[in-house]
């Protein structure tokens, strides 16, 4: 029987947590942001996530900033699909998307 240890994480977690909070004010912000600010931001906090360890202070940070979930589930997609998205609501998107495409098909016969 082979025990796991668990990935030590190589993120400073405040620093992560102050980026993300950085990337939710660009990304909801009213006025318009510069591309290349947001682009910046956005792959330090992707860098930062792709070396967190899992676990509660990552779920944690990810609950509290929507932005930044959003990014790790992009992130994390190849291996776990839309892992923090609520199931009712992909479930909910995935058949409006069946119904406009069986509504489109009927009208082009």
């Amino acid at each position: 029987m082979s025990t796991q240890v668990p990935a030590k994480s190589t993120t400073d977690m405040p620093l992560l947590a102050m980026m993300a909070r950085l990337l939710e004010r660009l990304d909801r912000s009213a006025e318009p942001v510069d591309a290349g600010q947001y682009r910046t931001v956005a792959r330090h906090v992707a860098d930062a996530l792709a070396q967190a360890a899992p676990g509660p202070a990552l779920q944690a940070l990810l609950e509290a900033h929507p932005a930044a979930a959003e990014l790790y589930e992009n992130l994390n997609y190849r291996h776990a699909g839309l892992c923090r998205s609520p199931l009712d609501a992909a479930l909910a998107a995935e058949m409006k998307a069946q119904a406009a495409i069986h509504a489109a098909a009927a009208r082009t016969h």
